[in-house]
């Protein structure tokens, strides 16, 4: 029998392992999908934002939020949202641009953080309300298609409009954050 002892709670809790298993997903369910487990995957990834809502609940009910968990959140839901987009672009059930956007705006926005840091300007992010709405929309549409391709129900019209709405909502978050990091790094 194998025993976990937590030798500093303020890093690895309930909420940070249940984070973790969600990063683990990562590559099961980008795997699913160039194999074209379309079915299985949807279901990882339901799997996986159900585990967010959970790691998100305890931490905030029983106080149990970490620096750990302030970045390793955000950055396994990055890392899932990215997998699933690339994973989709190559098997040609989004649009290459959109999917070049997405990557890129989440590129440049470590690279913006980054430079602050070396530049010893360092710069915390705010989650901004259209990068919120930009998220819920690439959710909501890595959601769709992947019930779309793996249950084939035909939603080329949804999926054509939350295309055209989730690429809006990624310039128009890089655009502000952009906008907010110029403001920062100017003074």
């Amino acid at each position: 029998m194998v025993v976990f002892r937590v030798t500093n709670p303020r890093y690895l809790n309930v909420p940070n392992v249940i984070t973790l298993g969600r990063v683990i997903l990562v590559p099961i369910v980008f795997w699913l999908l160039l194999t074209g487990e379309t079915k299985l995957a949807f279901f990882v990834f339901l799997l996986a934002g159900v585990s967010d809502a959970v790691d998100g609940f305890i931490a905030k009910r029983f106080g149990l939020t970490t620096e750990l968990g302030a970045y390793l959140d955000p950055l396994a839901d990055k890392l899932l949202l990215v997998s699933v987009f690339v994973a989709l672009g190559v098997m040609g059930a989004l649009p290459s641009w959109l999917v070049i956007a997405v990557v890129s705006r989440d590129i440049l926005i470590v690279i913006g953080v980054m430079l602050s840091w070396v530049l010893d300007h360092p710069m915390r992010i705010q989650p901004l309300a259209v990068s919120k709405a930009n998220t819920a929309a690439q959710i909501f549409l890595a959601a769709t298609v992947l019930a779309d391709e793996g249950f084939r129900l035909g939603l080329g019209d949804v999926r054509f409009l939350l295309v055209w709405i989730t690429g809006a909502l990624t310039v128009a978050s890089l655009a502000a954050y952009l906008r907010a990091w110029l403001r920062h790094m100017s003074g």
